[in-house]
């Protein structure tokens, strides 16, 4: 522990296991920015410790796309992407579209769809099975894809590595077209053009994008090149804007930054998302049971997971397919089976979870990043699996499905450690058959008798760039009084959004609460009331996925003891009555 650092409210060690920290903010230019923008001083506050300066505030309140978005021709490979495509277009040659499996690469493909069906072009659509093709293009799919007429491929969330099936495409005479942001090797595949801001030879200063950003900067390429020949002079041109909910999604679910364009691109479509124009996600929310306002969590926590779910233990292009329909009665069923497949995932991924939690307690993991594997795991669930470990241990995890002398793997880092350029200097190191990925998040494919050594190299790096030891912590805004938790305040810190990753939701502390009532609802979920110390203000609460550590129990039976909570407020309206609930992220007992 850092010389002169002292735990927040004295919690060295919260229940979750965490000790608490309080957020860097420069108190005077959070003042100074509150008056300048005639805010409160706290969200004066919350903008300085998010790094937001005078000049930016206002930029940063009200995002536009105006303001942020690049000329989509500052990327390599862009110019040459839009000519082949508009002369794809205006020739009526066929246009292939070949997607990954997860949200950003069905919202991707799903975006591009809508596109070239606005101008009469209906694409041909191909996402790979997870568990019989893997990750990526293979050779057979693009060849298949010339087979029924494609003179064009664009691959969505994938290719930058795909050297051999691109190589291939090529011979057959098929042009692709590779739309990616995954970190890049310093040798491209052959391919007509590679849109990729993390390419190694790109200068662009936008590799904080998704895939289905660079997606829609080509989208926006495109139309602008089609304005320009006059396609639209007899022709309604399309609003891209329509579809920036797609946009939205796949941006707030892969877990990219949430700053500069990213974070316009997210503002103004969720403005679309809240429309429910998409008849695909607006027939996903109904299955849901989502009848309120929707925003980013809905988008990432509720929406996001129904989309991978095809993809992760069901029909891989169901999500693409949902997203890009405009029949009503096909989303309706294809939302409903998303759903039941939702819900066979939970089960699946909460048998891993229980077995990857089981090894690292068992000590076969090692600080400072976990690496568990399983014979028999499934492989749809280990990326969130991974996730929840790296919750639940504030430490990178990643996590291995083995079968048939094969594993399959899949790891979420914290800032700090760049997991995918590790997973490349692992494949550059020969100790992987396949895999990329980017900072926050990658994938893997690795022969059996390697596994051992991949996990030393991983953990290895991992020491030289975090330390031999990771100490959990959780960042905290500021102290709040519950009385002080009104929907007022909801408000103002809900202009700070959208959050993410980059943008952090605000953390309050509320010190000395009391526990009056908690019960358990949905299985692993516990609902408390607390009441601060006078017991004059109460305020509604919950902790989620919190019964399997000391966290929820100890909220359980507490009732009438004193603790520190911390969590986040969000809005929560009962019969046309506006309050406050906090979803609480974690608790230690108050002393004394």
């Amino acid at each position: 522990m850092p010389d002169g650092f002292t735990a927040f409210l004295g919690v060295e060690r919260s229940l979750s296991g965490r000790r608490w920290r309080e957020r860097a903010a420069d108190d005077r230019a959070g003042l100074a920015l509150a008056q300048r923008l005639d805010l409160p001083e706290i969200v004066g506050r919350l903008l300085a410790a998010r790094g937001v300066e005078a000049e930016a505030a206002e930029r940063f309140l009200a995002p536009t796309l105006r303001d942020f978005l690049p000329d989509p021709s500052h990327l390599k490979g862009m110019d040459a992407a839009v000519a082949r495509l508009v002369r794809a277009i205006t020739t009526g040659e066929r246009i292939a579209v070949f997607g990954d499996y997860d949200v950003d690469g069905a919202a991707s493909a799903a975006l591009i769809q809508r596109f070239l069906a606005a101008l009469g072009c209906p694409a041909l659509l191909y996402i790979p099975d997870r568990q019989r093709e893997g990750y990526g293009p293979n050779a057979p799919a693009l060849l298949r894809l010339k087979a029924e007429g494609a003179a064009v491929a664009i691959t969505v969330d994938c290719g930058t590595g795909a050297h051999a099936p691109l190589a291939a495409a090529a011979e057959a005479g098929l042009d692709v077209i590779v739309v990616d942001h995954h970190v890049a090797e310093p040798a491209l595949p052959r391919a007509l053009a590679i849109i990729n801001p993390n390419r190694l030879d790109e200068t662009s200063a936008y590799g904080m994008l998704a895939a289905v950003g660079v997606a829609f900067l080509l989208l926006v390429g495109v139309n602008r090149a089609l304005r320009q020949a006059g396609w639209y002079a007899d022709r309604p041109a399309p609003d891209l804007v329509q579809w920036l909910d797609l946009v939205a999604l796949g941006t707030i679910c892969d877990v990219v930054p949430l700053t500069g364009v990213n974070r316009a691109l997210v503002a103004q479509g969720l403005k679309v998302l809240q429309r429910r124009g998409n008849p695909g996600l607006a027939a996903l929310a109904d299955a849901a049971g989502l009848g309120e306002r929707l925003d980013a969590y809905h988008a990432g926590f509720i929406l996001g997971p129904r989309v991978n779910a095809g993809g992760r233990v069901g029909q891989a292009d169901l999500g693409a397919r949902l997203l890009a329909s405009e029949d009503a009665i096909e989303t309706r069923a294809l939302a409903q089976q998303l759903d039941a497949l939702n819900a066979e995932r939970r089960e699946i991924e909460a048998r891993v979870l229980a077995q990857a939690i089981e090894r690292v307690e068992s000590g076969r993991c090692r600080a400072p990043l976990l690496f568990v594997a399983g014979e028999g795991w499934h492989a749809g669930v280990i990326g969130i699996v991974a996730s929840r470990l790296k919750e639940r241990y504030g430490r990178p995890a990643c996590v291995t499905a083995v079968a048939g002398g094969v594993g399959k793997g899949s790891g979420r880092s914290l800032p700090g450690l760049a997991l995918g350029p590790a997973i490349l200097a692992a494949r550059q190191a020969g100790l992987l058959i396949n895999g990329g990925g980017h900072a926050m998040a990658a994938g893997f494919t690795v022969a059996t008798e390697k596994l051992g050594a991949l996990g030393d190299f991983l953990v290895e790096r991992a020491a030289a760039l975090l330390g031999a030891a990771v100490v959990p912590e959780l960042a905290i805004d500021g102290v709040l009084a519950s009385a002080a938790a009104t929907p007022l305040l909801v408000q103002l810190v809900e202009r700070l959004g959208p959050f993410g990753a980059g943008n952090v939701e605000p953390r309050f502390a509320l010190p000395n609460q009391r526990i009056l009532r908690a019960d358990i609802v949905g299985g692993q979920h516990v609902r408390c009331i607390l009441a601060d110390g006078a017991g004059t203000t109460r305020l509604k609460a919950i902790a989620f996925r919190c019964l399997e550590g000391e966290l929820g129990p100890a909220l359980l039976h507490g009732q009438g003891r004193g603790f520190h909570v911390a969590g986040h407020l969000r809005g929560d309206c009962w019969q046309g009555r506006e309050q406050v609930q906090l979803i609480l992220d974690d608790a230690a007992p108050a002393s004394g």
